[in-house]
């Protein structure tokens, strides 16, 4: 490993991700820009539909700027979502309030006439976004990009929703499997064009998001998580080798290992049910990154502070990049999202 120089730009994160131990670690949240912000409601409301929003470069940067502006996060990640890319391929998405995404359920007549050739021009607005966003990002902030990984896309498009279990995708998969590679291989090649877009405007770091990964079996695991997210990270490293990379197989359990090992991440997410002894293992091979269960967030108080000084104590040794084991949710009170700052920070 050679570590990258410390008076490079985005120093904080880069550092963690190129190998580096600091104290205190850097720290971002996943969904840090969202409901539980009231600025961010105020423009919600003002640009319509949540897809307005994520369209509309203007409102998506302020809204990525503002949890940077209010708590000094070491990060920004884009405000987008994972389903832009199956709305590039016009796949009838809404979001229901309530309920979450709908979109037009695919078959294996419509998987053969998927077209990738709209897609970078389809994202043109994320990647505007990141440019302004990067216009305005103090130097030592990195900026994440990020993509759905194929398999948690995929589950999406075939049930056209989300289901308790993405029984629809499970079941495409063992039926037709053929037909579901194709799938896999369309999303894999969107993914690239997607990330390579986002890196070109402005993010030096990516992450892949693989929310439904511990829903696979093992063999299934290999075949729809890992390999796909093998063929991302190898393309995205040959056109941008500066770039870092996280991954985040959600529920993995102790298949996350095989996936560090398979894939060539620089730095994998955990969520709250990885074991410490298993994430400090991790750190011998990659930055790990993680792994406070949001609702602990929400609860404060003595669990929060237990929370935070079990992980730091853990982990905070090694290669580390302190966020939560999954998005922040709505009803998180702003003061608790400062006092975990505050307590990860040592003031």
């Amino acid at each position: 490993m050679n570590p990258e120089p410390r008076d490079l730009p985005y120093r904080r994160m880069r550092d963690a991700l190129a190998g580096n131990t600091a104290t205190p670690p850097p720290i971002w949240l996943m969904r840090q820009a969202g409901r539980y912000l009231p600025e961010y409601r105020t423009l919600r409301e003002t640009a319509g539909s949540f897809l307005d929003l994520c369209y509309n470069p203007t409102f998506a940067a302020e809204v990525t700027l503002q949890p940077i502006r209010r708590f000094g996060f070491d990060a920004a990640i884009v405000f987008s979502d994972i389903l832009v890319i199956p709305d590039a391929f016009d796949r009838g998405l809404t979001f229901v309030q309530g309920e979450g995404p709908r979109l037009d359920p695919i078959d294996a007549a419509g998987i053969a006439a998927l077209d990738v050739s709209p897609v970078r021009e389809r994202l043109a607005p994320v990647f505007e976004t990141i440019r302004q966003v990067r216009a305005a990002l103090d130097a030592d902030k990195s900026l994440i990009g990020f993509c759905g990984a194929p398999w948690t896309v995929a589950t999406y498009m075939v049930a056209g929703r989300g289901t308790p279990d993405q029984a629809p995708a499970r079941l495409m998969a063992a039926t037709e499997p053929e037909v579901f590679q194709d799938l896999i291989d369309t999303l894999v090649e969107a993914s690239v064009i997607s990330l390579l877009g986002q890196i070109e405007a402005g993010a030096d770091v990516v992450q892949i998001f693989d929310s439904w990964a511990g829903i696979l079996n093992e063999h299934d695991f290999d075949r729809w998580s890992i390999a796909p997210t093998v063929e991302i990270v190898r393309r995205v490293r040959a056109a941008a080798p500066d770039v870092r990379i996280i991954g985040f197989p959600k529920g993995a359990g102790f298949r996350i290992e095989r996936y560090v090992a398979a894939t060539g991440i620089d730095a994998v997410g955990i969520d709250w049910t990885v074991p410490f002894d298993v994430a400090a293992k991790l750190q011998s091979q990659v930055t790990v990154q993680g792994n406070l269960d949001p609702l602990v967030l929400v609860a404060g108080g003595a669990a929060l502070d237990r929370a935070i000084d079990a992980i730091l104590e853990a982990l905070g040794g090694g290669r580390f990049i302190f966020n939560l084991g999954h998005g922040i949710v709505p009803q998180t009170p702003i003061a608790h999202v400062e006092h975990l700052i505050a307590r990860v920070r040592g003031r």
